[in-house]
């Protein structure tokens, strides 16, 4: 099997929870290319304080027990460093962060680290971006909690400069640099697609089509039933609209979507609400307990 389209071309990903317990990157990510997922994502949290509580999303329940951060969620690498090793093994399998929490990080350097990886792996990077939802990683970070959205749209923004400018030089609140040059750019013109991974059930979903329709070439919420994800993709639509913007050629990924009992009936419901890719996540893999190989049974062979 290759390519990773099934039905109708509803694309598989897998996102992955890889630590020092699992495989290696680079096995986990040749596997999936072999079983023929589409993509591979990979989280970040570069620091879990020892004293926190998990963020208050629509998926709390079903990723933290009995509210407490599970130790797979302390034991995350770097999303680049790891996803480069995955390039390294694999020549088609596409390769995203799910999701990258933009103000942990220095903008010109991540804006840098971006375009090497995209340039390297031949132009499979997807950036799914995020802000992060637990506060005290956040202010461990030196980001305000509460303006962390604010400064990621300037971030991206700043990054942009970067990446489709031989020169380019910026001037904004958080941050300020002069005329510089920064090589290589990206493989993918102008730059690698940006997938907004917020939104869901509650009010941030609001927060997060305004940011898809302003800065995004994706929408990735997560575990969006298909009902609501029709719902929330005609306002992105109508939002489109108002802001001349082409609604067709926003990609709609979703990540832990909502399983129905039969696989082909959880495709064709996403696929008939708007959805383009499904990503089912695993925590802390094992190869040899057929956990990837069952969604690839389910989902790449029906």
């Amino acid at each position: 099997m290759g390519g990773g389209l099934v039905v109708k071309g509803m694309k598989i990903g897998i996102g992955a929870f890889i630590d020092e317990s699992t495989p290696p990157p680079q096995v986990i990510g040749r596997r999936c290319e072999e079983l023929g997922f589409e993509s591979i994502w990979l989280p970040e949290h570069p620091v879990m304080p020892v004293s926190t509580r998990p963020p208050q999303t629509s998926v709390s329940d079903r990723v933290f027990e009995n509210q407490q951060v599970p130790q797979w969620y302390t034991r995350i690498p770097d999303p680049f460093v790891t996803l480069m090793a995955v390039a390294a093994a694999t020549s088609r399998l596409k390769l995203g962060t799910g999701v990258c929490l933009v103000p942990e990080h220095e903008p010109i350097t991540l804006a840098k680290t971006i375009a090497t990886l995209d340039l390297f792996s031949g132009g499979r990077f997807l950036f799914g971006i995020g802000a992060g939802g637990i506060r005290e990683e956040s202010e461990a970070m030196g980001v305000d909690f509460r303006r962390r959205w604010v400064m990621t749209r300037e971030y991206i923004r700043a990054m942009k400069e970067l990446w489709t400018k031989t020169e380019s030089q910026f001037e904004g609140e958080f941050v300020k640099f002069p005329l510089l040059k920064s090589m290589p750019k990206p493989l993918q013109r102008p730059h690698p697609p940006i997938h907004i991974g917020a939104g869901g059930i509650g009010p941030s979903s609001a927060r997060a089509l305004k940011d898809t329709v302003a800065m995004g070439d994706g929408w990735a919420p997560v575990a969006v039933p298909p009902v609501r994800l029709k719902q929330d993709l005609a306002a992105l639509k109508e939002m489109c609209a108002q802001a001349g913007r082409d609604f067709s050629r926003i990609e709609i990924t979703i990540f832990m979507p909502i399983e129905l009992d039969d696989p082909r009936e959880t495709i064709r419901a996403y696929e008939e609400a708007g959805a383009h890719r499904l990503v089912f996540t695993l925590f802390a893999p094992q190869l040899g307990e057929a956990e990837l190989e069952n969604v690839a049974r389910r989902y790449l062979q029906t």
